[in-house]
Order: structure tokens, then sequence, then C-alpha cells
């Protein structure tokens, strides 16, 4: 091999890179399964981070929720529980464009890789993925937006958290306390009852809008109800 094989980009030694990696007979300690396991150990430390995140924000719901409601608790630690979880669900949201990053270099793997090997007779749905999970190593980037996170945990999570603290406030505004009736009894402080509950009904609606409103969906991987094959009982 001489110098000029080695860094000529039209030679046959550039041309020969990675060819090696998908041969069958590389077997399970090739070059592509240690890539594939590095990826499956990073995407499994990023869920990880949203499970930890998603296990305090269900502390803090039942903490607050049992204490809203013991003597002589003012209503507004309800609303302070909210906003509480609105910060997990931030959180939660950049951790989860960092989770999508490498859950979506799994699944290019498992779908353009393993799939194929297992049932070669199928062909290659996408002949670039080489290129695009190449480019992807060489520049990574965040693929979806973070508004596209947050209707995504919120789906999955946090509007059927938000939802409960919801319901134990007006509970809590209408059915406990005396002969003071709403709007007045979800007044904090100087603000007025109205004010407090306009907020909060703005609140659920621009959370709801972002989490159910049609788009797009970047997230490449994330199985839905409508990816998923159901199996029935005549198959």
């Amino acid at each position: 091999m001489s110098e000029d094989d080695v860094f000529d980009p039209c030679g046959e030694v550039e041309r020969d890179i990675g060819r090696g990696m998908f041969e069958e007979e590389m077997g399970p300690g090739s070059s592509m399964a240690h890539l594939y396991r590095g990826e499956i150990h990073r995407m499994k430390f990023w869920r990880e981070r949203l499970d930890r995140t998603t296990n305090w924000a269900v502390t803090i719901l039942a903490a607050i929720s049992t204490w809203a409601f013991t003597g002589d608790t003012p209503h507004f630690v309800v609303l302070i529980g909210m906003v509480m979880l609105t910060v997990f669900l931030v959180i939660e949201a950049r951790r989860y464009r960092g989770y999508d990053l490498w859950r979506s270099r799994v699944r290019m793997l498992q779908e353009n890789v393993f799939a194929n090997a297992l049932d070669p007779t199928t062909g290659i749905e996408d002949p670039a993925w080489r290129r695009e999970l190449s480019e992807d190593y060489r520049r990574p980037k965040i693929k979806i937006t973070f508004e596209e996170a947050l209707a995504h945990r919120l789906r999955r999570v946090y509007l059927p958290l938000l939802t409960v603290l919801l319901v134990a406030w007006l509970v809590r505004i209408t059915a406990f306390d005396g002969a003071t009736h709403w709007p007045a009894s979800a007044a904090v402080g100087a603000v007025p009852g109205v004010v407090v509950s306009g907020v909060v009904a703005a609140f659920f609606v621009g959370v709801t809008a972002v989490a159910c409103r049609p788009r797009t969906w970047k997230a490449n991987g994330e199985l839905r109800l409508t990816d998923v094959d159901v199996w029935s009982d005549a198959e």
C-alpha cells in the first residue's frame, strides 16, 4: 500500500472503508454490533433521565394533593404544584430532545440493518440511510423542536398529571371553603378569584393546544398506537 493510496480520495482504499461493517462473516463481534450496543446504551441512559424526572413529578403530585386537603391549607398550594410540574415538564422536554437523538439512530439501525438481515427478501426500503446516518455522525443535530418535545411529554405523562391537579384545585375552591363561594374562593391574596381562574384556564387551554393540535411528527421511531400492528384472535 503506497502513500498515494491512503490519501487519494478516489483511490480504492478510500472506497473500501466501511465495506466490512455489514458482512455476515463478521458476526456479533463486528464493529456494527459494537456501534449498535453503544447507541442502545446511550438511549437507555437518556431514557432513565426521563423516567427520573417523571418519578419526581408524580411524587410532588401525590404530596401536593394530600397536603391541599389537610387542615386549613390554602388552595394555592395546588397552584404551586402546577408550577412545579410545569418546571419538570420543561426539563423533561429538553431531555426528550436528547433522547430522540440516540433513539432515532437505534431505530435506523434496526430498520435497515437487523430487519433486513433477518428477512433479506424484503429488500431495502430506504437506500440512502447509510449516507443519512453518516451525516448524523459527522454533524449531530437535534431532530425535533422544543414544542414537539413538549407535546410528546404532555401526551404521555404531564397532561394527565396536570389534569389531576386541576380537578383537585376545583374541588378545593368549590367544596372546602365554607361560606366563601367561587370566584371569591379562588382569590390569592390581593389577586381576585376571577383573575386567578382566568390564568389557570388560559394555562390549560395552552397546554392542551400544544399537546393535541394536528402536526407532522418529526420524532423517528416514536411508537404510537397508529404505528403498531394489533394482533387479533383471527391472526
